[in-house]
């Protein structure tokens, strides 16, 4: 073999030689890259889906609710709210009439209830007698609420209480863990001085607290106490709440689960807070202190119903573009480019929330308030027939009122499918605080326990 054939045999072999290892070792390569890259896009993959349901909004489910309602025995009506007061020798004659005449005009009606302590001569207003009053009306929308929804205590991660003027040591939340002997672990969250609207501002945190505790089970316990907080003064303000506060309590059942929803009656769909503590005006108008006697009561002043209307706008004004038609928004935002922009003289356009809710559920703490929000909304005496009637029937029961409402038109035969409910609370602070939900499902009258039962011609 000469010499150029040699070396070509030589070329031949190494080049042969050299992409056979380079094959191999391109093939070794591109296995590891491949199975490499593929781990990477699944370690992404992986963290997208975790972070995603980290951070995604859960649906926030209302399985059930219950309210309160007290024994016969403690129904209190005007004549026997007069006799008792006068036979106390606590009040002026003076003070006597103006009770009487605040119970007259105050759309409350003869049958509300005062808790037991209030109905001994003379009364009993002790801290013995306020606890038993607090457990009668908690515990008993509480086991009410775990009949109806067959939920072991022990099952609720998420626990909100809420009394504003009644804090007693050990709080609300651990009475009630206390009674169900709930788990050690429960999150419990104890709301003081939140005043009437504090159930949906309950709602609200119940709800946040959801978003980040998946798979949970929130309970929301509304109440106010009464045995502690009447006022035994003669100062006119003051003696307004006396006249319209009643005992009552509510309790819900929230969930995050998706499997809850099948069996839910209601999801959250929105919650808005409006406070106007930056105003001495609101936050004066409803105020706890002592009188020139040193008698402590709540002060409730005559702009009341002025603020409770200015923080209602306010709210609604926030709440609309969530809730509102696109049609009506356009027409409130071109009334308002009109009015401000080209200083056009026409009437500001109130946007008809009748067309973004079928119900409403309105703080019944008084009849001023309801009439100042059925002008604001033009609401008719159909939609705040919820309302009217819960102050008549129970009275002013503070934060759990809107869930005597939501019960009331369940009991009616009104909820249908798909129907929204806005709950507007008010409260000392001053706060306006709404909440929407959307039923999902039709609620039978006839299959239904709330306080309602036995009240109404269905």
């Amino acid at each position: 073999m000469n010499f150029t054939s040699s070396t070509t045999h030589f070329l031949s072999t190494t080049s042969t030689f050299a992409l056979s290892k380079l094959s191999n070792s391109f093939s070794f390569n591109f296995i590891n890259i491949f199975f490499c890259s593929l781990f990477f896009i699944s370690l992404a993959k992986l963290f997208l889906i975790t972070k995603s349901e980290s951070t995604r909004k859960r649906n926030i489910f209302l399985i059930d609710f219950s309210c309160y309602k007290p024994d016969d025995a403690l129904k209190c009506s005007y004549k026997i709210f007069i006799d008792r007061s006068s036979l106390l020798n606590v009040f002026t004659e003076e003070s006597i009439e103006f009770q009487k005449t605040i119970l007259e005009k105050s759309g409350l009606g003869q049958s509300t209830y005062f808790p037991r302590a209030m109905w001994g001569l003379p009364p009993n207003p002790c801290m013995a007698e306020g606890r038993n009053e607090l457990e009668t009306v908690i515990f008993g929308a509480i086991d009410e609420l775990l009949e109806k929804t067959g939920i072991n205590p022990t099952e609720i991660g998420i626990l909100v209480t809420n009394s504003s003027l009644f804090n007693p040591a050990p709080s609300i939340c651990s009475m009630i863990i206390n009674r169900y002997k709930m788990s050690g672990s429960v999150l419990c969250y104890n709301l003081g001085g939140m005043g009437c609207s504090a159930g949906v501002i309950s709602a609200d945190l119940a709800k946040h607290l959801l978003q980040v505790h998946p798979y949970t089970y929130a309970l929301v316990v509304s109440t106010e106490n009464i045995t502690l907080n009447w006022y035994w003064g003669n100062k006119r303000s003051m003696l307004v709440p006396n006249c319209l506060f009643r005992m009552g309590a509510g309790a819900i059942l929230l969930s995050n689960r998706p499997s809850d929803k099948n069996r839910a009656k209601y999801q959250l769909l929105h919650t808005i807070r409006t406070h106007k503590a930056n105003e001495d005006r609101g936050y004066k108008c409803a105020f706890q202190e002592e009188d020139d006697d040193g008698k402590v009561g709540v002060t409730l002043s005559k702009d009341l119903a002025s603020v409770a209307g200015d923080a209602l706008r306010i709210n609604l004004t926030t709440l609309a573009p969530l809730v509102l038609p696109l049609s009506e928004q356009l027409y409130f935002f071109a009334n308002l480019m009109g009015r401000k922009v080209l200083k056009m003289n026409i009437k500001q356009y109130t946007p008809d929330f009748k067309k973004a809710f079928d119900h409403f559920c309105v703080h019944a703490g008084g009849k001023g308030v309801l009439n100042k929000v059925q002008n604001s909304l033009d609401l008719s005496e159909k939609h705040i027939e919820a309302s009217r009637m819960t102050l008549f029937r129970f009275g002013n029961t503070s934060s759990s009122s809107l869930w005597y409402e939501l019960a009331y038109l369940e009991a009616k035969g009104k909820i249908k499918k798909g129907d929204k409910v806005c709950q507007i609370g008010f409260g000392s602070g001053f706060k306006c605080n709404s909440a929407v939900w959307q039923a999902l499902k039709t609620v039978d009258p006839l299959q239904e326990k709330n306080p309602w039962m036995g009240e109404l011609d269905l």
